[in-house]
């Protein structure tokens, strides 16, 4: 009786950050539509895994979404 070979996972290409690509410094919370992409249904703030943020840039992206939340620009939970 004969293994047979299961197949490889194939292979996922990393998220690169878009900061980083376009040399973005500063996230402005003022920018609802950016912010926006981050934000999940529910209105959680997306993972780094999911969102493919470096740390540095998820920070300030999370830091922009609370921000914007208590400034009335983002809403906390989407209904």
């Amino acid at each position: 009786m004969a293994y047979q070979r299961q197949p490889q996972p194939q292979f996922i290409s990393k998220k690169t950050c878009r900061f980083c690509e376009q040399r973005i410094e500063e996230i402005d919370y003022k920018d609802v539509k950016m912010l926006q992409k981050y934000v999940n249904s529910i209105g959680k703030i997306d993972q780094r895994k999911r969102s493919g943020n470096c740390p540095k840039h998820q920070r300030s992206v999370s830091l922009a979404i609370k921000r914007a939340r208590i400034m009335a620009l983002l809403p906390f939970v989407n209904r």
